[in-house]
């Protein structure tokens, strides 16, 4: 701002100059003739002289004076700051102050923290300046009033121009926003990791799946230590069952430590091992249970809690 306000008085400067040699070019032109000798006497008419006068009158009123007075007016402005700028060693004892205010902070501070501190340092010294200005603390303060009103001004309107003269910079902050591609409303399924030892790929396993079937073996007397081990347990009963018994070829386990939600009269617990059959296994509930059912049953969860497969025989 300085800096254009020097270059547009520079302009005016210039335009002044050569104002000033226009006329005095044209002044010292009308004494002279063609041939350059100078007029012992110079008349005019009554015409010349009153077209000369309104010559006069109309550069005069074109001057613009108004903002010749602003600009004398800004740059006395500058000059009144300049001379208030705060003493060097008020300076250093600001840089001071504020370095042991971060030096009292935690080795892992982060760049949020800092700036608390520094913020909250200008805060107490603005009203500690403030008051020493208006005269409203001990005699024997070590700071002048006229000093006070100054170190005011560099703490409100000079804030950043104060900082960058004694060299403080605290780096902005980086904040990494993970960006979510997916839709409106959309949630994500929940944690995909099936607890317990790695399920066998002939298990077919499916997370926040719900088979239908006749039950074989009843989940709540037929708890399993694993997805994997109710998995082995459908294996191992298709191959002991006898002729005419059904065959397992679902299995259904709850793998959540809080229990699974079913719509049926019972409280179905962790680690509940179903083994079922179906000519034509079907899902019963799939991933989501769906917002018209949840408005109907209104306990039931936002995801399918159980984790089924279906197995195949030779």
């Amino acid at each position: 701002m300085h800096r254009k306000t020097l270059i547009f008085l520079g302009k005016i400067r210039f335009y002044s100059k050569t104002h000033l040699r226009f006329l005095l070019f044209f002044s010292v032109g009308c004494l002279f003739d063609e041939g350059g000798s100078l007029f012992s006497a110079v008349k005019y008419t009554q015409d010349q002289i009153g077209k000369m006068e309104e010559s006069i009158r109309v550069r005069r009123a074109s001057e613009p004076i108004e903002l010749i007075r602003l600009v004398k007016e800004i740059k006395d402005g500058f000059s009144r700051e300049e001379a208030e700028e705060l003493p060097r060693p008020v300076k250093q004892k600001i840089t001071n102050e504020i370095l042991q205010r971060l030096k009292g902070l935690n080795a892992n501070a982060n760049v949020s923290e800092q700036r608390e501190t520094v913020e909250s340092w200008r805060y107490e010294k603005l009203e500690e300046a403030k008051q020493l200005a208006l005269g409203k603390t001990a005699l024997n303060s070590a700071t002048p009033a006229t000093e006070a009103k100054m170190l005011v001004r560099a703490l409100e309107s000079d804030w950043a121009v104060l900082l960058e003269e004694i060299g403080l910079w605290i780096p902005a902050e980086i904040i990494n926003n993970e960006h979510n591609d997916k839709p409106e409303g959309e949630e994500e399924l929940e944690d995909q990791i099936i607890p317990g030892r790695p399920v066998p790929p002939e298990c077919h396993a499916e997370l926040h799946t719900d088979y239908a079937g006749v039950a074989i073996r009843w989940g709540l007397t037929h708890p399993k230590e694993s997805a994997a081990d109710c998995c082995q347990a459908c294996l191992d009963q298709a191959k002991r069952a006898k002729a005419g018994e059904k065959i397992c070829n679902i299995w259904v386990y709850c793998p959540s430590e809080t229990g699974c939600y079913s719509p049926d009269i019972y409280e179905h617990k962790h680690q509940e091992c179903w083994l079922k059959y179906a000519e034509k296994p079907r899902t019963s509930f799939k991933d989501k249970y769906s917002e018209l059912y949840r408005n109907s049953h209104p306990s039931a969860p936002l995801f399918v809690p159980w984790v089924s497969g279906v197995v195949t025989h030779d």
